[in-house]
């Protein structure tokens, strides 16, 4: 065998373990990542209406920042777990519910009343009123 040929192998296969290793670490790695919670969003005759869904999310963990042009939901969710009570998870079986650090920007189509501006929790929805402007 050529002795560059084997340079390469040897390189290509240190390569090939270090990609291999950066995907499984990022891939298994339980950090919290910032999510995007859905929304619904209506133009009504007098305001606009924004209906986030933040099931589990505490009002004191909820930041809002209303601009005349754009919306902005920024908060955190806790990792939904069984309690104590439930006992001890010992294995995973699935986790698709978003957890940790959450972020939604919404552009609006028109200027809104920021002084004006509402927002209720009902049932695990965040309902935002925003007032257009005359």
């Amino acid at each position: 065998m050529d002795p560059i040929d084997s340079i390469k192998l040897r390189w290509l296969h240190g390569a090939l373990q270090d990609v291999t290793y950066e995907l499984a670490r990022s891939q298994f790695q339980f950090a919290p990542h910032t999510w995007e919670p859905a929304i619904n969003a209506y133009r009504c005759e007098t305001c606009i209406r924004i209906c986030v869904d933040l099931a589990g999310v505490e009002r004191s963990q909820i930041d809002l920042i209303v601009e005349p042009l754009r919306v902005l939901i920024r908060g955190s969710r806790e990792l939904p777990e069984p309690s104590h009570d439930e006992g001890r998870a010992i294995r995973l079986l699935a986790m698709e519910i978003d957890y940790g650090p959450f972020e939604r920007e919404v552009v609006l189509p028109a200027e809104v009343e920021i002084d004006q501006a509402s927002a209720e929790q009902r049932n695990g929805l965040l309902w935002i009123s925003l007032p257009l402007k005359q």
